[in-house]
C-alpha cells in the first residue's frame, strides 16, 4: 500500500512529481492560482485538486488519512530581493503571503501526519526573518515533531541548477529524527560523488537557434553587451574589478542575474519565477531560454504538461521544487514510514 500525501501550495506539482516517482500517492493537492491547478489536473497529480485560498480549506477531514504533508509556502516574503524593496515588509507582515507559513502549520495541527516536508528559499534562515524560523521551531515542538532542517543545493542531488533551498522535515517524536539524504553530486566529484550535472548534459540535443530566435533581443537595450559577455559570465564582465579596459558598470551595482549567460560546462543558476528581458540566465547562444529547456534544468519530464501562456508556464516552472530534489527526499522519507 502506497504512502499517502497531502500537498499544499502545490504550484504545478514539482514536489508531487518527485514523491510520485518515489512511490507515494497524493490524495489532495491545492493551489490558489487557477493556471497551476489546471497543470495539476493535466498531469493527474492528485485524486483531488482544490483551487482556492488555503485559509478557506477544511483540513480536519484529512486527519488519519495522510502519512505526509508536503508544501512550499510562497517564498517572496523571505527572498533576498525583498531586502531591496524598501517600501515592502517581509516575513509574516507581508501583505500578500505572510499568512502562508502559519496556514501550513494549521494543516499540520489539524491533520497530524506522521511526517511533513516544508520547503522555502534559503532566505528563510536569515536573521531578518527570525520570527518565522522561531515559529516553525515552536510549532513543531508543540505538535510533537522532531525537525531537521538546513539549506541544500539542488545541484548536489543531480539537478543541473545551483538552486539553494531551505528544507525542513518533521517526524512525530515516536518515529525519531530525520537524517537528510546523502548528497550524490558535487562540483568536482569528490568523496565518492558524481560531478555536477551541467547545462550541456541536459540541453546538448536542443542546442540550436531558430531564425525567429535570431530576431529577438535578450537584454533589450543592452543586447549588444550581452553578445560580448562570455558564457558563464554576467554584467560584471564589464567592471574594472574584472579587468575590463572600458568599465561600464560598478561592482555589484545590479542584480546578479543582469545579463547572466549560461555555460554548457556547469549547472544553471537559479531559474527565476518571472520571465525578464534583461535578467537571465540566457542561453550561451545569446537567446532566451525555452520552456522545454527550463523544464530540463528543473528536472521536469519532457512530456509534463503545463497550462497557460509562455510567461505563465515560465512562472510555474520557476516557482517549482525540482522533482529530482523532491525524489531524493521522498526516497529518504520512505525509510521512516
Amino acid at each position: 500500500m502506497r504512502n499517502k500525501v497531502l500537498s499544499l501550495f502545490s504550484g504545478c506539482g514539482g514536489l508531487d512529481l518527485g514523491f510520485k516517482k518515489a512511490g507515494f500517492h497524493t490524495i489532495m493537492a491545492t493551489d490558489v492560482w487557477d493556471v497551476a491547478c489546471k497543470s495539476l489536473e493535466l498531469n493527474n497529480v492528485a485524486d483531488e485538486v482544490i483551487c482556492g485560498d488555503v485559509r478557506e480549506l477544511d483540513l480536519k477531514k484529512y486527519k488519519g488519512k495522510v502519512d505526509v504533508v508536503i508544501g512550499g509556502p510562497p517564498c517572496p516574503p523571505y527572498s533576498q530581493t525583498r531586502h531591496y524593496l524598501v517600501d515592502k515588509v517581509g516575513g509574516f507582515q507581508d501583505e500578500k503571503a505572510g499568512f502562508a507559513v502559519p496556514e501550513y502549520f494549521r494543516a499540520i495541527k489539524e491533520i497530524l501526519p506522521k511526517m511533513f516536508l516544508f520547503e522555502n528559499v534559503d532566505g528563510f534562515t536569515f536573521k531578518t526573518y527570525k520570527e518565522p524560523m522561531e515559529f516553525v521551531q515552536e510549532q513543531a515542538e508543540t505538535l510533537g515533531y522532531n525537525i531537521t532542517y538546513k539549506v541544500v543545493n539542488a545541484a548536489n542531488y543531480g539537478v543541473p541548477q545551483t538552486r539553494k533551498r531551505f528544507i525542513c522535515v518533521g517526524l512525530k517524536k515516536e518515529i525519531g529524527s530525520f537524517e537528510f539524504p546523502k548528497e550524490t553530486h558535487s562540483e568536482k566529484g569528490e568523496n565518492g560523488t558524481k560531478t555536477w550535472v551541467t547545462c550541456g548534459d541536459v540541453m546538448s540535443d536542443i542546442d540550436t537557434i531558430t531564425e525567429e530566435e535570431k530576431l529577438q533581443r535578450p537584454g533589450s537595450k543592452d543586447y549588444e553587451l550581452l553578445l560580448q559577455i562570455p558564457p558563464g559570465e554576467n554584467y560584471l564582465y564589464f567592471t574594472e574589478k574584472r579587468g575590463h579596459p572600458n568599465p561600464l558598470f560598478k561592482w555589484k551595482s545590479r542584480y546578479w542575474t543582469f545579463l547572466l549567460k549560461l555555460t554548457p560546462d556547469r549547472p544553471s543558476w537559479t531559474i527565476q519565477a518571472s520571465f525578464s528581458n534583461n535578467q537571465g540566465p540566457f542561453h550561451w547562444r545569446n537567446r532566451f531560454l525555452r520552456i522545454e529547456e527550463i523544464k530540463r534544468i528543473q528536472t521536469f519530464d519532457d512530456d509534463y504538461k503545463l497550462a497557460g501562456d509562455f510567461k505563465e508556464q515560465w512562472r510555474q516552472v520557476g516557482n517549482a521544487v525540482p522533482p529530482q530534489l523532491a525524489f531524493a527526499f521522498a526516497e529518504q522519507i520512505k525509510k521512516y514510514l
